[in-house]
């Protein structure tokens, strides 16, 4: 056994283990699926409360009750009430590990986390872990806080003015932090306004308009100014909020027409391309080259010394380390950013680097290896793979939802581009998720990967396995399973097509379409 595949044996050994110990931890993650649905809650009461001109009530009423629903409150008080329970477990969690963690004397470090577009988080000692799971109980704490605020409004809203005190009041004595003070002294405010008699507190307006946004502010703000009988602030108050509730009907709109409109003309295409392949078998669309394997001139090694070498060694531990040195303490959103872009194409050039040496030797490669054809039929391929992967990874994700109850982990860049408000930021995100994840991951999963493996497997074999990969690459329990169709129609339509140009467009169109739905998700939480 030469010295080269017992390093590749011992760097495989590390590898497996990071991967293994990434995913588990990311089952105690929450999924980003369930802060957008808050946001897309928020976006939802606002939508609710605009008010057509009389001369339009009737059909415009009709269509804003189709977008937010019949019983808008009912359904966002449940969305809350979710989230509430969720947040309670986690801290529950985080709790236990803190009690746990000061319990053992000897401390145990933390072996690095690779993430497919972050650095490894370095190794932590025992007070610093302490510290973390202090900040991440604060921060769980902060959350449940700012939730029993919206319940309690959504609460007395309905009617439910006994329990939406009740709500309130629970707050003020479950907690005494530091960092919740505020939000204390808020729920006193709400206590003050909907109690019989009422109570106004001098700070009232301040803290309504510090700790509460969107449609919850406008609601304890309408109340406040009834109280004060100040008409003129009410009557201003409601055309800022019929304003708003406008833009968010429009932002509905936006994140759900094309996504829908998509899903449809993805279900007619795929009953077609179905229908044609029972009819008309070789000669149809998804036969075209579906059992044609690539002629591959290297064997698994080099595969093997390709993901070993460039994408974990160089692109998960060596680069990261570096770069880690560079970063700035307490970056702000932009320089994020830009280190998240950096550390990205720092990835996929240690990685192409290790891949075009392993190649090198077999060049020139045979005919049909990481072709890109702009004269071919390219275009036709990519819009109709990314309508049909569309039905299909949304089903998919419902029934994940299900699955991981809102669990599981998500893409850490998800997150930051939803928090996100810096323009500049919102751009550089889009490059890294849009423009540089498509044509590196592409490449290397579709373009190298897949075509290897059918020296070795059939073509739906060397299809199925390289999505599988692919999802597992992104570190995050609950997108495997979609992740995995998402790579199953990027195969597909690369061995059909033989043409890179199209699987990196469905890739560019889905990373797109996800990140423009956050940013006007993001965008409507103010």
């Amino acid at each position: 056994m030469t010295i080269k595949r017992l390093i590749l044996i011992a760097l495989t050994i590390v590898a497996l283990y990071f991967t293994g110990v990434s995913l588990y931890e990311s089952l105690e993650q929450p999924q980003i699926q369930s802060r957008l649905e808050l946001y897309q809650t928020d976006i939802l009461l606002n939508a609710a409360q605009w008010q057509p001109a009389v001369s339009q009530e009737a059909s415009v009423s009709a269509a804003r009750n189709t977008i937010v629903g019949d019983k808008p409150l009912e359904a966002a008080t449940q969305q809350y009430q979710e989230a509430r329970e969720s947040a309670q477990v986690n801290l529950e969690k985080a709790k236990s590990q803190l009690a746990k963690a000061k319990s053992q004397p000897v401390a145990v470090p933390v072996p690095p986390k690779p993430q497919t577009r972050f650095s490894p988080v370095p190794e932590t000692s025992r007070p610093q872990q302490q510290q973390q799971l202090q900040q991440s109980i604060n921060q769980l704490e902060k959350l449940t806080a700012e939730l029993d605020l919206r319940i309690g409004i959504l609460q007395a809203q309905q009617g439910q003015t006994a329990q939406a005190i009740k709500t309130w009041t629970g707050l003020e004595h479950s907690t005494s932090a530091e960092n919740q003070v505020s939000l204390v002294e808020t729920a006193t405010v709400l206590t003050g306004l909907w109690s019989n008699p009422a109570r106004l507190l001098p700070s009232a307006q301040e803290l309504i308009q510090k700790n509460l946004d969107g449609w919850f502010r406008y609601q304890a703000l309408a109340r406040l100014y009834e109280l004060q009988q100040r008409s003129d602030a009410l009557e201003s108050l409601q055309a800022a909020e019929q304003k708003v509730a406008e833009q968010a009907l429009l932002k509905l709109v936006t994140i759900s027409s094309i996504p829908t409109l998509g899903s449809l003309f993805g279900v007619g295409l795929l009953i077609f391309l179905v229908s044609q392949r029972l009819l008309q078998g070789k000669q149809s669309l998804l036969a075209q080259n579906g059992d044609v394997a690539w002629v591959t001139p290297w064997n698994g090694e080099t595969v093997w010394q390709v993901f070993i070498f460039g994408f974990f060694l160089i692109g998960q531990i060596l680069t990261p380390l570096f770069l880690l040195q560079l970063k700035p303490a307490g970056a702000d959103m932009r320089t994020q950013a830009f280190y998240i872009l950096v550390s990205y194409l720092f990835l996929a050039l240690g990685t192409f680097g290790v891949l075009y040496l392993s190649v090198k030797p077999f060049f020139p490669l045979p005919e049909g290896w990481f072709r890109f054809d702009w004269r071919g039929s390219w275009l036709l391929w990519g819009l109709g793979g990314y309508c049909v992967a569309l039905p299909l990874v949304i089903a998919v994700s419902l029934l994940n939802q299900q699955i991981w109850q809102g669990e599981g982990g998500s893409n850490p860049l998800l997150p930051l581009t939803l928090e996100s408000q810096d323009q500049v930021a919102r751009v550089i995100f889009f490059l890294t998720a849009a423009v540089a994840a498509p044509l590196f991951e592409e490449f290397l999963f579709r373009g190298f990967l897949l075509p290897s493996l059918t020296r070795y497997l059939p073509v739906r074999g060397a299809i199925v396995t390289s999505a599988l990969l692919f999802a597992i690459a992104h570190l995050s329990l609950s997108e495997i399973l979609p992740l995995t169709v998402l790579g199953i129609v990027l195969g597909v339509v690369y061995t059909r097509s033989r043409n890179l140009l199209s699987s990196m467009l469905i890739h560019s169109l889905w990373n797109s379409g996800t990140l423009l739905s956050l940013f006007v998700l993001g965008s409507g939480s103010s």
